[in-house]
């Protein structure tokens, strides 16, 4: 943990590069350190996920889509980090600055043109259960 995971409609996929997006997002997170000056999130455990939604449904079906600019289709993404407790209140609120300034950055073109709903939410908390298996940690570990 932390895994940030996006839900996008499929048809995005036309225009946005999901992969430079996870790999921006993966960034940014790694980038931010604590009250510290220490790496807030482990590196092995940094994970980002983008996964198309084929089929959805977004508000009136895109009428006023259409009216607008001819389009006719409403976009989403929904970015979700899930991060375990410990760190304070400024530091979540400063990580999700970064990754809205991160997620603007990259959705921005395509905000000018077509609609776009982009919402970011962090949830930190306990988990009822939690089990890790992995060799990936050892590799960023190393002195």
């Amino acid at each position: 943990m932390p895994h940030l995971v996006i839900l996008y409609n499929s048809s995005l996929d036309r225009h946005v590069d999901m992969s430079a997006l996870c790999r921006q997002l993966a960034d940014t997170m790694l980038a931010q350190r604590d009250e510290f000056d220490q790496p807030l999130f482990p590196p092995g455990g940094t994970r980002v996920f983008a996964y198309p939604a084929p089929h959805f449904a977004i508000g009136d079906g895109g009428i006023a889509g259409r009216v607008a600019n001819g389009i006719g289709e409403y976009n989403f993404a929904y970015l979700n980090l899930r991060m375990g407790r410990g760190r304070s209140e400024a530091v979540q609120q400063r990580v999700g600055q970064d990754l809205k300034a991160t997620a603007r950055a990259h959705f921005e073109p395509l905000l000018a043109t077509y609609y776009v709903g982009v919402t970011l939410q962090i949830d930190v908390g306990a988990e009822v259960f939690d089990a890790k298996l992995s060799n990936i940690h050892p590799l960023f570990n190393r002195g």
